[in-house]
Parts: C-alpha cells; sequence; structure tokens
C-alpha cells in the first residue's frame, strides 16, 4: 500500500497557498490537503490550480449531514480531481454510503472516501464530558472505524495512535490517515494525541498529514523532506 506524507495547506487565501507552494518548484510535488478555511475563501477554483500544478489534492471538508445531503454534495465534489475526501463517521453508515453513491462517477471511479474518528484535539475527558459517549475513546474510535469499513468507505482519519488498532479491527488495507505528527523537537501545538513521523510509520499510519511543523519551517522544503524521510524508510 502506497504511503506518503500529506501537508495541511491551511492557509486564508490562493496567494499565501500558491507562494507557500512556489517553494516546492522543481523538486517532488507534495500530496495537499486542503481544508475548509482555504475552500471556503476560494471555492472549488483553488483544487483546479492546485491540480493543474501537479499536486495530488486531500478535501478535507469532514461531510456531516442528512444521507441525502452529503449524497448530492459529493456529487459535485466528484467533478473535481481530488483524489481523497472526507465524512464523518458520526453520520452513520446510512450517511457514509450515500457519501460514496454521491462521489462515484459515471464510469465508476471515485477519489479516496475516508471518515472521521474522533478529532485529535478530543481527549477521553473531553468525549465524555461534552459529547456525553461513555465508551472510551479507544472502543469509540475502533466502532466509528468498523461502521466505516461496513459502509465501503476506504479508510478513516484517526490519531496515529490508534492506526495500529484500526488496523487491527479493520485490516492491513484499510487506509489509516493520520494527523497529530510531529517531529521529536517540535511544540504540540493545539493537538492532544500526537507522536513522531517514524513513530507514525510504526504504528501503522498510511498517510500522516502535517501542517505548521512545515508550513511554519523557516525551510518548508527542508521540513517536508526530513518528514519523508523519517516516516518512509526504516
Amino acid at each position: 500500500m502506497a504511503k506518503d506524507v500529506i501537508i495541511a495547506c491551511d492557509f486564508s487565501s490562493a496567494r499565501q497557498t500558491f507562494d507557500f507552494l512556489d517553494k516546492f518548484e522543481g523538486t517532488r510535488k507534495p500530496f495537499v490537503k486542503i481544508g475548509m478555511e482555504l475552500y471556503y475563501a476560494e471555492g472549488p477554483q483553488i483544487v483546479r490550480e492546485i491540480k493543474r500544478r501537479g499536486h495530488p489534492v486531500f478535501l478535507d471538508l469532514k461531510l456531516h449531514d442528512i444521507p441525502n445531503t452529503v449524497r448530492k454534495s459529493m456529487k459535485v465534489l466528484s467533478s473535481l480531481d481530488i483524489d481523497m475526501t472526507n465524512v464523518h463517521a458520526a453520520g452513520t453508515i446510512e450517511m457514509m454510503q450515500a457519501a460514496i453513491e454521491g462521489l462515484t462517477r459515471p464510469d465508476g471511479t471515485r477519489p479516496l472516501l475516508i471518515a472521521v474518528t474522533q478529532l485529535t484535539s478530543t481527549s477521553q475527558e473531553r468525549m465524555q464530558q461534552e459529547l456525553l459517549i461513555g465508551a472510551g475513546i479507544n472502543e469509540t474510535i475502533v466502532k466509528y472505524a468498523d461502521n466505516a469499513r461496513k459502509a465501503g468507505l476506504d479508510g478513516v482519519v484517526c490519531s496515529p495512535l490508534e492506526a495500529g488498532m484500526v488496523k487491527e479491527a479493520c485490516g492491513k488495507d484499510f487506509v489509516t490517515v493520520t494527523p497529530g505528527v510531529r517531529f521529536a523537537d517540535a511544540a504540540a501545538d493545539d493537538q492532544v494525541r500526537i507522536t513522531t513521523p517514524a513513530k507514525a510509520r510504526q504504528i501503522g499510519s498510511d498517510y500522516i498529514v502535517v501542517g505548521r511543523p512545515i508550513t511554519a519551517a523557516e525551510d518548508p522544503v527542508a521540513a517536508y523532506n526530513r518528514c519523508l524521510e523519517e516516516f518512509l524508510n526504516d
């Protein structure tokens, strides 16, 4: 199974994004994540331009609504040449099945579709006290992942700390996309369940999503290459 580092382009404008991506001219074109802030600011054209520049794209909009709305929304997104997108697993199996229906093009092709289990900013205490979910966080994540598998999705977003247990429950080919990755010498910022690129590889991550350790680095290309080295090389 392919493994890769995805850079979270959490910028507020196309200009900031292109200024950043221009640093990678003449080098490997990194897989990039376009989140809600950038997509809402710039619309689908930002996706088209980043794809035109040769970058694989993970469109991270975390759809979570009634099945019919998600189906119709995914049909719109399927017209973009994205490589990966996502929903919230909390939307139920029916909603996730509707997402696949909408995302699948007439020729049968579609991007990878993954589901968010629990955000990496969520702790056991917050989940129980604020969301009133009585089960443990690991049990909840594995259950949500299994629901995604039953719905026919390709994998889940989870913290790297849960990637191994998701693989054990859902199979080695079930994709794990893991944010919450930091270099050993970097700050945790607002993430709670985090680990390093090398440890994420060992635990079972297929894709790691890295934002500020690369985008805010003094030399983003060097930071990206360091991340690739630590994650991809045994």
